[in-house]
């Protein structure tokens, strides 16, 4: 019988980016299906986390990302750009947030093709692997979508049909992700328990 994983997960997220190569194992190495669950980050679930957030977080977030990193044996930079935009003196979040509400939509569309997780190990390598700077310029989207085996036109255009119902999508899977008693990515979630 086919164990059922959901996990929660985010383009922002290095952890997402960590873990994902060990979500594709479990998945053709083991009789289960990982159902790729993807949610806004916190900056946009939740943007006044930035501000009530202890000085000491972000250098070591940083410190724990290079970290794993190198335990994990991947490259690793923080995206050029961003995908959120932020104020990195003041850590205010922008009200618009092209890029990563591109992304996440992409990530749906993506999921509802079929090639969810192939789709987040390709733009999460293009974002966090460092071998890419402005990753959403040129045909870089395009080439990482045709490797997950998508066409980024098409995904594109399920978007642009219907954004309203992809942005509803990424709230249930945050309410999901809640309901089951969590609020970080990544997450994953077997039998209503969250790990």
């Amino acid at each position: 019988m086919t164990l059922q994983l959901d996990l929660y997960w985010s383009f922002r997220s290095p952890y997402s980016y960590f873990v994902t190569k060990r979500a594709l194992s479990l998945a053709r190495d083991y009789d289960v299906a990982v159902a790729l669950r993807v949610v806004h980050p916190a900056a946009i679930r939740n943007p006044a986390y930035f501000r009530a957030m202890n000085p000491l977080s972000r250098p070591y977030f940083m410190r724990d990302c290079l970290r794993v990193a190198e335990y994990l044996g991947l490259p690793f930079r923080r995206p050029v750009p961003d995908p959120i935009i932020q104020n990195m003196e003041t850590l205010e979040i922008a009200p618009e947030q092209p890029l990563m509400l591109r992304l996440s939509r992409l990530g749906i569309a993506a999921v509802e093709a079929g090639r969810g997780m192939a789709f987040a190990d390709e733009v999460s390598r293009l974002l966090w692997e460092g071998r890419t700077d402005n990753w959403h310029e040129s045909d870089h989207l395009a080439q990482a979508a045709q490797r997950a085996g998508l066409d980024l036109v098409r995904l594109d255009a399920a978007i642009l049909a219907e954004p309203e119902r992809h942005e509803q999508i990424l709230a249930d899977n945050d309410a999901a992700l809640r309901a089951a008693g969590h609020w970080g990515v990544p997450t994953f979630v077997l039998s209503g328990e969250p790990f």
